[in-house]
């Protein structure tokens, strides 16, 4: 959450129900900001020991972890991470809950087969995503459908642009992904199109940005990636001093985002084509992350969602050169230009959306002309949902409880 809050100076309490937050400067989608930062409560957190945060890059846990306080339309009954988590509705919530559920349990189903037979039995209500594989067999079922929409969320691939040598290469005494040839080799390599169309069968928007469409700064313009050219992929390596390539290996979730695996599978295969060699090391979510948030990474993939709609939340927490108080908190292969960094402080302050719109673009321009990420697309939604269900799909995945509705 560090990213989210780290240009707040100090919040301070005024009485029992107003508190005053002071930002370190301007900060315009400071209410955007805070409605996904979370209220701990004091007393609960004292109780049980939960005072300080978590890092599950040290496998530091607590009790906050495994159980949940607040004042939310559903509270947390039990949690079993990997098993169940089971979510109650809060009887005493301050607001209107417009759905008439009163219990969700959440049960994880890693094997594809095994959730889409459980939704067309009707053992399960609602599962998500849906393999893009399945979209046809669930509509053409009699009890279920596929909920679809566009998403928010960026899938893209991040180099190390910081260590002198790569952790996991076999170019030893120096860091390829420090050249920009090398960088727009790798992106100039990669079959965009190839992947649309064979990979995600179409559910997927190809981007040379790292925000897309319904995200204030996203301009279309700007939206044009570099052409498919493994020949002149090849030609970068070579004028970079790697005419027979290299090895790398690329880290992967393979539960987390939509056909994770396979697109790293295919970006392995595309860059073999320019004699890259590509150790592609694929995982479970929950091993991956605490893994690359360490940075324990030469080459790796990542989505982001900016919740706040806003292309600032992605400068800041992907694009921003990386400090100690939150801001490139995800950007993990530290990709560093200060002129980027002193648009994204100016960006945050700057009130008149015209001149901010500008400066979005500007440093834009100059994180792709560094390329200083590889995008690649946003991924669309694909809910499996029971008939008799009613509820809301947003473009950030969220699923708020409180507007699900079972039907008789």
């Amino acid at each position: 959450m560090k990213s989210n809050v780290n240009d707040i100076k100090e919040v301070r309490k005024i009485n029992d129900h107003v508190i005053e937050i002071e930002t370190k400067a301007p900060f315009p989608i400071l209410p955007d900001a805070l409605s996904t930062t979370f209220i701990m409560s004091k007393k609960w957190c004292e109780t049980n020991q939960a005072q300080r945060p978590v890092d599950r890059r040290k496998g530091i846990e607590n009790a906050a972890s495994f159980r949940a306080n607040g004042t939310g339309p559903f509270r947390v009954r039990e949690r079993q991470p990997n098993v169940r988590t089971t979510a109650v509705r809060n009887g005493s919530y301050w607001g209107k809950i417009e759905g008439n559920v009163d219990e969700v349990i959440f049960t994880p189903i890693g094997n594809d087969a095994t959730r889409v037979a459980a939704l067309l039995s009707g053992e399960i209500d609602v599962m998500e995503p849906v393999p893009l594989q399945d979209v046809d067999r669930i509509n053409a079922s009699p009890n279920a459908k596929v909920l679809a929409g566009p998403e928010l969320r960026t899938i893209f691939l991040g180099m190390d642009q910081k260590r002198d040598e790569l952790l996991f290469s076999n170019v030893k005494g120096k860091n390829p992904f420090k050249d920009k040839r090398v960088r727009q080799a790798f992106y100039q390599a990669i079959d965009i199109d190839g992947i649309q169309k064979t990979v995600m069968r179409g559910a997927s928007k190809p981007t040379a940005l790292m925000v897309g469409p319904g995200i204030n700064g996203f301009n279309a313009d700007q939206n044009k990636r570099l052409p498919y050219d493994p020949e002149a992929a090849k030609k970068l390596l070579a004028d970079a001093g790697y005419p027979n390539g290299f090895e790398v290996a690329l880290n992967c979730p393979n539960d987390r985002y939509v056909n994770d695996s396979r697109i790293c599978q295919t970006v392995a295969a595309n860059l073999s084509r320019i004699n890259v060699k590509v150790n592609l090391q694929a995982e479970t979510k929950g091993t991956y992350f605490p893994k690359v948030l360490r940075r324990d990474t030469s080459f790796y993939m990542l989505g982001w969602t900016p919740t706040t709609y806003d292309a600032h939340n992605a400068l800041n927490a992907l694009m921003a050169c990386v400090d100690d108080k939150g801001a490139g908190q995800f950007n993990l292969g530290s990709y560093c230009n200060p002129k980027v960094d002193q648009l994204t402080r100016t960006i945050q302050s700057e009130t008149d959306k015209t001149k901010r719109n500008a400066m979005i673009k500007e440093a834009f321009d100059l994180h792709s002309a560094d390329i200083g990420h590889l995008p690649l697309h946003q991924q669309a939604l694909a809910w499996g949902i029971n008939k008799r269900i009613d509820l809301v799909q947003l473009a950030d995945n969220y699923m708020p409880f409180r507007y699900i509705t079972v039907k008789p």
